[in-house]
């Protein structure tokens, strides 16, 4: 019996009609108590009761990836603990690696509320938020104080764009976070693909990517492995133009994708918390709408590569189906956002029960046997 979905989602969705963002917060705020207390008996009963309900352990689901080794192919994405409140407790809710921020370099406080909507017809979420978080600068602080060094699962750290600093100074933003962080992240991804803060996604242009890259992987020489996160409204030359960037300047891989301003595929006709037409809301469509489009250009980047440019695939992921898609697709790794918040936290173990069974069902040995294996 999933309470999650029975009892728990129905009012936080609609019983309480509280702001998801506001909701958000509280959840990340009672993790954080368990993991800011290691040493107390109930954190550690608590901890030791969420690795049974949660976590699945099988060799078939092991990889080694970038110098990293991943238990499981299922990860949090980035933009659910933008600050790492909750940095280690990720490891107990069954997930293989977990991604923090989007950090930036200067503290902000993001766009006006209310700036994170469900739109539940569609098993979306439409978001605004701006890359609130509490800088670079404090994400470091708080890895060090608590966490640095002990985490049993890869701790990724999205960096972006401060919103203060000119396009133009793009790439010192970047390089000022990952100085600061360089030493507490297992990977660093570069996100030039939010919708959220304004001309971001120019950065994906050719030019100021070769600049962020250069200037990145020269602080970094080798020592981190770094990837790109793009979008999943860029034209098919403009996302080889990337990929191609990205081998130029050996980045570990590319992670697709970020959420979509492409309004066509959804049923849900007007926000219900403004009462705006959805087409009249800014902001970013992840979840359900956006499965398809991101395996698309996972196929596309696998095929263009041959494999070998790591992929982790993001977008519309709520079943073992979906994230088998995009590993047939040519993803290594998956990320889940939006569909772990509709399906709760028993979802990472069903996803995992299931990739088992579509290996043995194809007589395969280890989940990377299927990366790009192609359609049934």
């Amino acid at each position: 019996m999933d309470i999650y979905q029975l009892a728990i989602r129905p009012l936080l969705f609609s019983g309480f009609k509280a702001d998801p963002e506001v909701v958000h917060q509280r959840s990340l705020a009672l993790l954080h108590a368990i993991d800011a207390t290691p040493t107390a008996p109930l954190t550690k009963l608590a901890k030791a009761s969420l690795q049974q309900y949660f976590c699945r352990t099988d060799r078939q689901l092991e990889q080694s990836l970038f110098g990293l080794k991943f238990a499981n192919p299922v990860g949090l994405a980035a933009g659910f603990d933008k600050d790492g409140i909750a940095a280690g407790m990720w490891q107990y809710l069954g997930f293989g690696f977990a991604e923090l921020g989007t950090v930036t370099y200067h503290p902000q406080p993001g766009n006006p509320q209310p700036r994170l909507f469900r739109l539940p017809q569609d098993r979306a979420a439409l978001n605004r938020m701006g890359f609130n978080n509490l800088g670079s600068a404090a994400l470091a602080a708080a890895l060090q104080q608590r966490h640095a060094g002990n985490f049993t699962i890869p701790i990724g750290i999205n960096l972006g764009k401060s919103k203060v600093t000119p396009l133009d100074e793009a790439a010192t933003d970047y390089l000022g976070s990952f100085q600061r962080l360089k030493d507490l992240g297992d990977y660093f991804v570069i996100n030039v693909s939010s919708p959220n803060t304004p001309n971001l996604r120019d950065l994906q242009a050719i030019e100021p990517l070769r600049i962020i890259f250069d200037t990145l992987q020269q602080e970094n020489q080798g020592r981190k492995p770094i990837l790109v996160k793009i979008a999943p409204d860029l034209a098919w030359e403009d996302i080889s133009a990337v990929v191609e960037l990205s081998q130029t300047y050996q980045l570990a891989g590319i992670i697709a994708t970020n959420t979509t301003i492409d309004r066509s595929q959804l049923t849900t006709n007007f926000v219900t918390a403004t009462g705006k037409k959805v087409t009249e809301e800014a902001g970013g469509i992840s979840g359900a709408p956006v499965r398809q489009k991101s395996t698309e250009v996972i196929r596309f980047i696998y095929q263009q590569t041959g494999g070998s440019l790591p992929i982790i695939g993001v977008g519309g992921i709520f079943t073992a189906d979906d994230a088998w898609e995009k590993i047939a697709a040519g993803a290594s790794l998956i990320q889940v956002y939006t569909g772990w918040t509709y399906n709760g936290p028993w979802m990472v173990d069903r996803i995992l029960t299931g990739l088992l069974a579509k290996l043995e069902a194809r007589g395969l040995a280890a989940i990377a046997d299927a990366v790009g294996i192609g359609d049934d």
